[in-house]
């Protein structure tokens, strides 16, 4: 993509990319993405559905109106999201048209970014994710870079300033047009029931175009830290910065506390902090994992939530026979396995031994026998291989044989 827009460059900065957004073939590479994405509707009530029964006339609408410069964003329904520990996290949830024309941009945008973002920098990026981001943490905490400041940037996407995040934008961006749109999408209105305001700061949690904004406003970090020689991995507002000494930790965090002073954010004074993570006690939460004492543990929280699942799948009262259960459950139980397969295998037994023990209380249920599924006589009414040979996804068994194969 860059070197299609290579004739519209000048300096580094490019000129010539507002054709390119309202694009038939860019609009309806976008609308392909957001359809895939699904969503819930925006303010004005249209569904991906709705949308998709006249998608071909929405698209040429939506680019003459672009083109003539006529497009104007609606506002942003604001809705609350349960985080799992009783609070909530706002997300904004722009109407169909909005997210068509937002990943339009980014299609457009991203290779030019991508081109100079730096390789520290995991999140919300093409070609790379979560497990790549562990394992650059694994291999250099095994190099002997286990100081660790793990840093928490509070607020960060309700408090990125709007107008010095466009002037990094505006470094590699110079249509008039693009700008616009970008400017438009930070100030577009916000709807929260009855409330109605305008904001400040920040990009709005849900917006296609959230991430990558996210990613050029801390990308300055990036490079402050690398051209001082630290080790830093990031995952969007997610960092940590691994060093081989307890001096060099504390001189990345004096370094990171005074680089985001000086560009309007804060470090979450609770959540931010530094340790030797072989230590007991030490360790760091990064992506849902816990790095401590030479090992990868599942986070607390991270088990919770699969926990909550598995209780929502497994009600006594839920009425369905053992196979419908299983088969409900183990696409939840594979998916999770496989992104923390690498967590120590206790976590597994464990978990293994709460699924069986919800399932024994279900089937106990189902012949009007009142309990809880914990005794020795309910063990030996269904042992562990009667739930194996029902198919139920093994978590420590699973691990075991991913062990055995490498």
């Amino acid at each position: 993509m860059v070197s299609a827009l290579e004739n519209g460059v000048r300096g580094g900065r490019w000129y010539s990319l507002m054709d390119k957004v309202y694009a038939p073939a860019t609009l309806a590479a976008a609308w392909a993405r957001v359809r895939a994405n699904r969503g819930a509707a925006g303010v004005d009530g249209q569904s991906i559905e709705r949308f998709a029964a006249r998608s071909e006339d929405y698209l040429a609408e939506l680019s003459t109106a672009l083109r003539s410069g006529l497009y104007r964003p609606q506002a942003v329904r604001r809705v609350a999201i349960p985080k799992g520990d009783g609070r909530t996290r706002p997300l904004g949830i722009p109407v169909v048209k909005d997210r068509i024309v937002q990943t339009a941009v980014k299609l457009v945008i991203e290779p030019i970014f991508e081109a100079t973002f730096h390789p520290t920098s995991y999140g919300f990026r093409p070609g790379r994710g979560c497990r790549a981001a562990l394992a650059e943490v694994d291999g250099l905490i095994a190099e002997g870079y286990s100081f660790v400041v793990d840093a928490d940037l509070e607020s960060y996407f309700d408090s990125i300033p709007h107008e010095r995040l466009m002037e990094r934008v505006e470094t590699r961006i110079s249509d008039g047009g693009v700008l616009d749109l970008i400017r438009g999408w930070l100030g577009q209105e916000v709807l929260l029931g009855l409330e109605r305001w305008t904001p400040t700061g920040g990009t709005p949690q849900g917006a296609v175009i959230s991430p990558l904004l996210a990613n050029i406003y801390l990308h300055p970090l990036d490079e402050h830290l690398a051209a001082r020689g630290y080790r830093m991995v990031r995952y969007a507002d997610d960092f940590v910065v691994l060093c081989e000494s307890r001096e060099a930790a504390e001189a990345a965090l004096a370094l990171i506390r005074a680089w985001t002073v000086e560009n309007g954010l804060r470090l979450h004074p609770d959540k931010t902090h530094l340790g030797d993570c072989r230590q007991q006690g030490q360790g760091f939460d990064f992506l849902g994992y816990r790095f401590e004492a030479g090992h990868r543990f599942v986070r607390k929280k991270s088990l919770a939530r699969l926990r909550d699942r598995i209780r929502a799948k497994t009600r006594r009262t839920r009425g369905q026979s053992l196979a419908r259960i299983i088969a409900d459950l183990n696409p939840v139980l594979q998916g999770w396995f496989g992104y923390f397969k690498h967590a120590h295998p206790y976590t597994f037994e464990r978990l293994d031994k709460f699924v069986r023990r919800r399932l024994r209380a279900v089937l106990r249920k189902q012949q009007k026998r009142p309990g809880l599924g914990r005794s020795l006589a309910d063990h030996r009414r269904w042992p562990n291989a009667f739930f194996a040979q029902a198919g139920l996804f093994a978590l420590h068994a699973a691990w075991h044989d991913a062990r055995h194969s490498r």
